[in-house]
């Protein structure tokens, strides 16, 4: 003998506020996913800027930290941490980089990197 669900079946108003939940929750996603290309690099060394550069070029950066010399290389519209002397390695693991927004950074040697884009979507980025 099969025993009845306790719940029964769903009614129009328990249709009607999944129907609703997954209309909203997909009209958030479309809204405040931005999966934009970045156009420039910005480069910070210790609190201030070291220098800008265009993804549309192919270019290595060699730029002398705290601690000993950080490698940025800009290719095919990314960017990303080829070498760093810190132990980690944290900032060279997180690869190549290529919407705006995104950062990477090496904190023992004092050297970040952001991509940016049209409008940057938090106000600032602290060590």
């Amino acid at each position: 003998m099969v025993k009845p669900s306790k719940w029964g079946k769903p009614s129009l108003g328990d249709v009607l506020v999944i129907l609703f939940a997954l209309l909203f929750v997909a009209y958030l996603f479309k809204s405040l996913w931005h999966n934009e290309q970045a156009a420039k690099l910005q480069i910070r060394l210790g609190d201030k800027i070291y220098a800008t550069y265009s993804l549309d070029q192919n270019r290595n950066i060699d730029i002398q930290g705290s601690i000993g010399v950080t490698r940025i290389v800009i290719a095919n519209g990314k960017a990303r941490f080829a070498s760093s002397p810190c132990p980690n390695q944290y900032c060279v693991h997180q690869g190549w980089l290529n919407h705006k927004g995104h950062a990477a950074i090496c904190l023992p040697n004092q050297v970040s990197m952001e991509l940016l884009g049209g409008k940057k979507p938090f106000d600032s980025l602290n060590y």
